[in-house]
């Protein structure tokens, strides 16, 4: 036989290159470490001994990928690892990995803090906010845990001195009293500073200040390492399918290490076979994929030139970078919901089907219509809810976009929106109903808590414009999460305008000022007025929105609701069954009606509104009458003012 003919097909340049390339990197993988394994040793704060492994990582000192998502920690000026939650510094004191718990403290409540007492030999203890740690999708509060409540700018309480855990400035200091203390109420009322909440451990030895030093307990959720770790591995993230790795030292396994797990390349084979091998499959794969990367050209600049949506979304992806939320393709999403066999509920935007994760996780899955203009409604719902992380926020668990079929998925609510309790013949207390004054009650602070968060908590804030019953949904323990950001608006700076036009939200929650700026202007107030109105409805004061309202302003208010309030008369809605239910019902109402102030510089911010839900209602005063008048509608300009 011609050896020339044999040698024939690897006379080609291309295909020898193909060979040499492929031989190469087999040598090079039955011979080098593989980087990631190399990469994701287990570390430490420099001048601290505790281990830092996978799920967490050093961040500027260890690649991303050697954590999960929202676990990156930085290292303190005295060593200490550094834990940032809902813009909270927590100093991480012990990581126990085996029951996946580690135990924090606020750094405010440093031990540092020894080293510099003023002058009357006080331990200074700075102004914190936002101390309440709100439930995220990587950590929860652990078992046993409790809450405190400091008392900033307290006078001096000789009685009180064992709660005086430090000096707000030279002539005031700081009490901690846990929320059943019998005293809570005289010092709520005698101290004239702040009052932040938060957490320690239940059951610490020694008074209040040494349990705000050593902090409390966190759970974490994450992939479960042991199996990687036993076989040899060290435990990572693949950004690209989103999900657990095993980094080995021949490759990146899917669990653990070894040939049972994925199928590897075997070794000891000859290099006669393995050239024989490589210039079949890479011949012949060379060609496969030319041809498959034509194809997807051509496919994907057709449809380029007919879906401009679709590129617009994508380049809002790209530039956003890589989002903390899972991207699915429309197969797997009809595998999720069973090829969407049940159906939730149906509206403008599209329809919602009940699906189920691979993980057993309930889901409900939103298909957008296909007729959703540019895409503006899909781009601000990824946008807004992928990046939050508050309790009281509904939980965007992935999103797809492929094709034409967009989609989002979200945490399954089991007890549906707020508007299936409250949309009745009657209102929710002037019958028999499932949800008390109480739960109304603690569904209200919940709402004003989310929204508090969604203008204060984020890097980038964010103004809702469509909250009312309907975007309010309830898990299995009637806990109220802001869903349908739709039309949000994100403001990433603190001095920023953005221009709207035309009417954003829903007739009978839209505050005066979205319709006219002669109101003034557009801002996180105007969550403020919508969330008003719906508390209003939550007690059944505000009327029933009829068919033929189309403007908030045309809404009208029985005037026997405000006199009610201002002259202290009974308010005529039987589920108040005692003195309780009624205070929290006036309390309700009074802040509804300071929220629908038409002025919005006379609207409190929601901040504002938390505090006046939480104190005691005799001390709230009655707000003025709102006069609503007829206004036109006009572009309007949005200011994120600073809050």
């Amino acid at each position: 036989m011609n050896i020339f003919f044999i040698l024939r097909p690897l006379s080609s340049p291309l295909i020898f290159s193909y060979i040499i390339l492929f031989y190469l990197l087999a040598k090079n993988t039955s011979c080098d470490v593989d980087p990631k394994f190399l990469a994701c040793p287990p570390t430490t704060c420099v001048n601290n001994n505790q281990s830092i492994s996978y799920p967490f990582y050093i961040e500027g000192k260890q690649e991303p990928f050697c954590g999960n998502p929202g676990f990156g920690i930085s290292c303190g000026p005295n060593g200490f690892p550094i834990l940032n939650l809902s813009n909270t510094q927590y100093i991480i004191h012990q990581i126990f990995y085996e029951n996946q718990t580690l135990r924090v403290s606020n750094a405010a409540f440093s031990v540092s803090r020894s080293n510099t007492t003023n002058s009357k030999g006080c331990l200074p203890l700075p102004l914190t906010q936002n101390l309440t740690l709100p439930s995220t999708r990587e950590f929860d509060i652990a078992p046993n845990q409790t809450n405190i409540r400091l008392f900033y700018g307290c006078g001096s309480l000789p009685w009180l001195e064992e709660h005086k855990v430090g000096c707000f400035n030279k002539t005031s200091s700081v009490l901690a009293l846990y929320k059943e203390d019998k005293n809570i109420s005289f010092v709520s009322k005698n101290c004239k500073g702040e009052v932040v909440d938060t957490i320690v451990e239940d059951g610490i030895i020694g008074g209040n200040e040494e349990a705000l030093t050593k902090g409390f307990l966190l759970t974490w959720k994450a992939g479960n390492c042991s199996v990687c770790h036993n076989t040899g591995g060290r435990c990572g993230f693949d950004f690209v399918m989103y999900t657990f790795r095993c980094f080995c030292t021949d490759r990146v396994h899917s669990v653990k290490c070894g040939p049972d797990d994925d199928p590897v390349v075997k070794k000891g084979l000859s290099l006669k076979t393995k050239l024989g091998i490589a210039s079949v499959v890479v011949g012949a794969a060379g060609v496969v994929v030319l041809l498959m990367v034509l194809a997807c050209c051509f496919r994907k600049n057709l449809f380029r030139r007919e879906n401009p949506t679709h590129r617009i979304i994508e380049g809002f992806l790209k530039e956003h970078g890589p989002l903390p939320t899972a991207r699915y393709s429309y197969s797997e999403v009809k595998k999720l919901t069973n090829s969407f066999r049940k159906q939730l509920g149906q509206g403008g935007f599209g329809s919602v089907y009940k699906g189920q994760l691979h993980d057993g996780r309930a889901v409900a899955v939103k298909i957008l219509n296909k007729s959703e203009g540019n895409g503006e409604e899909f781009i601000n719902e990824v946008a807004s809810i992928s990046r939050t992380s508050h309790v009281n926020i509904v939980r965007l668990l992935g999103f797809c976009l492929d094709s034409s079929k967009r989609a989002l998925i979200y945490e399954f609510m089991p007890n549906g929106s707020l508007d299936r309790f409250i949309y009745e013949e009657k209102n929710p207390l002037q019958v028999a109903h499932q949800l008390d004054c109480k739960q109304l009650y603690d569904i209200a602070i919940g709402i004003a808590r989310g929204l508090e968060y969604l203008h204060r908590g984020c890097n980038t804030r964010i103004l809702h414009f469509d909250i009312k019953p309907h975007n309010i949904l309830l898990d299995e323990d009637f806990c109220p999460k802001i869903s349908d950001f739709g039309l949000a608006k994100l403001c990433p700076r603190k001095e920023s305008a953005v221009s709207i036009f035309g009417v954003r939200g829903t007739a009978g929650y839209i505050a005066p000022e979205i319709f006219s700026r002669n109101f003034g202007a557009v801002s996180h107030k105007s969550d403020v007025y919508s969330y008003g109105m719906m508390v209003l409805e939550m007690v059944g004061m505000k009327t029933n929105i009829k068919a033929e309202v189309s403007r908030s302003s045309e809404i009208y208010f029985p005037q026997w609701i405000y006199n009610c309030i201002e002259s202290d008369q009974e308010l005529g809605l039987q589920n108040i069954r005692n003195e309780s239910d009624d205070k929290m019902v006036r309390k309700m109402i009074i802040v509804g009606l300071w929220c629908i102030q038409t002025n919005p510089s006379t609207r409190p911010a929601i901040s504002k509104v938390v505090e006046m839900l939480d104190s005691e209602v005799e001390l709230l005063q009655i707000p003025p009458k709102p006069c609503l008048s007829s206004y036109s509608t006009s572009p309007v300009h949005l200011s994120c003012e600073t809050l």
